[in-house]
């Protein structure tokens, strides 16, 4: 696996132990960025993307009042 090295300001990498409950900062970002991605995957499936036009229907029911 490939690995990437980034400078993070030390407040915030200190933010990031303490709301993960980690005991370094590789891995209370290394939580962060899979939860992120995670996330984003989630939203992907309940909403779709562009590309998934068929979904979307321009052709929707009347409510009915009464």
């Amino acid at each position: 696996m490939a690995q990437v090295t980034i400078t993070l300001d030390a407040n915030l990498a200190i933010d990031a132990m303490l709301l993960s409950g980690t005991k370094n900062p590789q891995d209370a970002v290394e939580l962060v960025v899979r939860d992120y991605l995670a996330r984003g995957r989630r939203t992907e499936t309940r909403t779709g993307d562009a590309a998934d036009g068929q979904r979307v229907s321009t052709d929707r029911p009347n409510a009915q009042e009464g």
